[in-house]
């Protein structure tokens, strides 16, 4: 899947216009918060996953903005993400990573708890953000991002703490006065913590050559990477 993703990504990039490339290229990937591939001929300060493309033909052109694949279950949620994360000054990525461990972007996901859709809001706290219909993404996603907004105004704008109170409860986090002594919880903020800023690991892409249907096809492809470890359980005492 990764191979085959990554092959899809880069011909989206090769075929864009911009500088020519020379017989080998340097190309810059990362991925976001919800997990999409970026690829970018420009390298991102300090961050960016490096894949040497090897005998490349001259002609090939890369563009050096990046191109975001969006996966398609993410896609769907992007300007809803944007829009009110730039109204509560949230950082997007941060938003897409909970979106992510909470419910995979889900929006049917329902907690043992009770905690309901995307973002999954418990009965009182979507009470208390004005959800009236949890499973609206739009209103999740509203109430969500509110209330993790909420929660960083409650910590001075540490990331850490607002995970941990939107994971385990503000009630913990007061108990502890850090990140509480949980696995579950300390897992989770590690976890989005790490695909909110975190790039993956160096790769390598090279060049070839097949023949289908007696046409000779090229494809740039990559070499397997191993995928991270899942993530724990989530901790549901919201």
């Amino acid at each position: 899947m990764h191979s085959r993703l990554l092959r899809t990504v880069v011909f989206a990039v090769v075929g864009c216009a911009a500088s020519p490339a020379v017989a080998s290229a340097q190309l810059y990937t990362w991925r976001d918060a919800a997990g999409n591939l970026i690829v970018s001929a420009t390298p991102r300060e300090g961050a960016a996953q490096t894949y040497q493309v090897v005998n490349v033909r001259a002609g090939i052109r890369t563009t050096t903005e990046p191109t975001r694949i969006v996966n398609r279950r993410a896609r769907e949620y992007e300007p809803l993400i944007e829009a009110y994360s730039t109204h509560h000054q949230v950082r997007p990525d941060l938003v897409r990573a909970v979106i992510q461990a909470e419910s995979a972007f889900n929006p049917l996901a329902r907690s043992v708890k009770g905690a309901m859709g995307l973002m999954q809001l418990m009965p009182a706290t979507a009470r208390e953000l004005g959800v009236r219909d949890p499973w609206d993404p739009a209103e999740n996603i509203r109430g969500g991002i509110a209330y993790l907004r909420s929660l960083l105004d409650r910590y001075s704008n540490n990331e850490e703490l607002a995970l941990a109170a939107y994971n385990a409860g503000p009630g913990a986090v007061e108990k502890y006065g850090t990140v509480p002594p949980y696995r579950e919880t300390r897992n989770y903020v590690a976890k989005i913590t790490r695909q909110a800023n975190t790039p993956p690991p160096v790769a390598t892409v090279e060049r070839k050559t097949e023949i289908v249907n007696g046409r000779e096809v090229v494809r740039l492809v990559t070499l397997p990477a191993a995928k991270g470890a899942k993530g724990p359980k989530h901790r549901d005492n919201r």
